[in-house]
C-alpha cells in the first residue's frame, strides 16, 4: 500500500521546526544534512541545513522536511494544511498536540465542538504551518 504524506520546505528552519513536532507529537526523528551528501551543491556554510528529515509519529504519521539552500527559489508554504485527526480514544493525544501547536502560533479556528460531532480546530504554528485536528465522534 502506498502513503501519502506531508513533506514540508523550510528556508533555514527545518530542524527547528521538525524538533519542535517531535516534542509535539513524540515519536522518532532521523536527520540528515547537505553535508552529509556529497556533491549536494549547496553554498559554503550551509552543510548543516537539513537535506532531509522524517518524523515517525505515534498512529503512523509520518511528516518530513527540509532546507531550501539558498540556490533554489523557496516561497512559503500556502494553500495546504497538514490534517491531524483520529477518533474519541485519541482525544487526549490530539487535545496535547493542539496545544503544543498553537505554541507560539495562532488559532484560526479554535478547537471546538464542530456541528458535524466530535470537535475541529484550524491554526497555523510558529513556523508558518497550516494544521488542522478533527476529533471525531466515530473515525473509521
Amino acid at each position: 500500500m502506498a502513503n501519502l504524506n506531508p513533506y514540508l520546505s523550510f528556508r533555514d528552519s527545518a530542524r527547528e521546526a521538525m524538533e519542535f513536532y517531535l516534542d509535539v507529537l513524540g515519536g522518532d526523528l532521523a536527520v540528515s544534512t547537505f553535508g552529509e551528501m556529497p556533491g549536494s551543491g549547496t553554498a559554503e556554510g550551509e552543510e548543516n541545513l537539513v537535506m532531509h528529515a522524517q518524523l515517525n509519529a505515534p498512529g503512523g504519521l509520518v511528516l518530513m522536511a527540509s532546507d531550501t539552500p539558498t540556490g533554489m527559489e523557496y516561497e512559503k508554504p500556502q494553500g495546504i494544511s497538514v490534517s491531524l485527526s483520529g477518533g474519541k480514544d485519541d482525544s487526549d493525544y490530539l487535545h496535547s498536540a493542539w496545544e503544543g501547536l498553537l505554541d507560539g502560533g495562532a488559532a484560526v479556528e479554535p478547537l471546538a465542538a464542530a456541528p458535524w460531532g466530535g470537535e475541529f480546530g484550524m491554526l497555523v504554528d510558529r513556523f508558518g504551518i497550516s494544521w488542522m485536528v478533527a476529533i471525531e465522534d466515530s473515525f473509521a
